[in-house]
């Protein structure tokens, strides 16, 4: 598939890339209307590229089944409204048999999990992306980088191989080094997305990226698309007072080594009655003084 058809894929990237909670239901189960409604609530709220099974949704402690489940009600769901990015990983076998299946269905990209390896080489990583992006060379790939290490000349080399690598989900939280990597990748042959959300979408913006993820998007859509639309229009200022907005909110994820991320999210759902506030292990619920502190800023944002 030439570089032009991935058009509509590079589009999706540069936009709030929504990465959707998985709810649970009282049993522990995957809540699927509940999954469902709040798919709509995004979808009704102008979000539109999706990434179920990413990092928010829980992904590695979802059951294969499940993460099938969540992939085929998304996808269902969104139908004509969005474009969906669905999130792949563990063994090559697991994420290729997982993009194969998300390509069956109609999705239109894979996102690559980082790889949970102890031992990751810089050509290992190289092999691994390959070995999935070549499985499905009619779906555009983003590899998810949490790697520091990583050099921008190894993801050029990985897109030589395979032309279906057309973005990048950057986490490492080091705006500098996303700018050098960037350039030293191609700053216009991929579409750059601030892998770690609203807090750093402003600085990674002035570097490049022209889209972000957010969890955050599950409770206020409205707020993460006012962000967008201040970067796009280059209002670092009205960017910035966004991020004073949602600053709390993201602390509270952020603290303890992200031990929270999903849980406030989830907290702030259940304090406004759309999803029950259950997270599995080794996630965990937050204390009951935590709770009312996150319901007080859900609650302050106009949804």
């Amino acid at each position: 598939m030439s570089s032009v058809a991935f058009e509509t894929q590079r589009a999706a990237l540069a936009d709030v890339v929504a990465i959707p909670v998985t709810p649970f239901a009282e049993d522990g189960s995957v809540a699927q209307d509940t999954h469902r409604a709040l798919l709509r609530r995004l979808l009704d709220g102008g979000i539109t590229t999706l990434t179920p099974n990413g990092n928010t949704g829980e992904f590695y402690a979802l059951t294969p089944e499940e993460r099938r489940l969540v992939t085929e009600l998304t996808i269902d769901e969104a139908g004509e409204r969005a474009v969906v990015l669905v999130g792949v990983g563990h063994d090559i076998p697991t994420a290729v048999a997982s993009a194969r299946h998300a390509r069956e269905l109609g999705a239109q990209m894979v996102m690559v999990h980082q790889p949970v390896h102890p031992y990751v080489s810089q050509a290992g990583w190289v092999d691994y992306h390959r070995a999935i992006a070549e499985a499905v060379p009619e779906l555009g790939v983003v590899p998810y980088i949490r790697n520091a290490q990583l050099t921008g000349a190894r993801l050029a080399e990985l897109a030589d191989t395979c032309p279906n690598v057309i973005g990048v989900k950057y986490a490492v939280p080091d705006a500098a080094r996303f700018a050098a990597f960037a350039r030293d990748a191609g700053l216009e042959r991929f579409v750059w997305v601030a892998g770690l959300a609203e807090p750093y979408a402003p600085s990674y913006f002035s570097a490049g990226a022209t889209g972000f993820t957010s969890g955050l998007v599950n409770v206020a859509p409205a707020v993460s698309l006012n962000m967008i639309e201040a970067l796009r229009s280059g209002d670092y200022r009205a960017a910035m007072k966004v991020w004073e907005q949602i600053r709390r909110f993201e602390e509270l994820r952020a603290a303890n080594g992200s031990a929270d991320n999903v849980t406030v999210v989830k907290e702030a759902l259940a304090s406004l009655g759309l999803c029950r506030r259950e997270v599995r292990p080794p996630s965990r619920t937050l204390r009951e003084e935590q709770r009312a502190e996150v319901a007080a800023i859900a609650a302050g944002w106009s949804i």
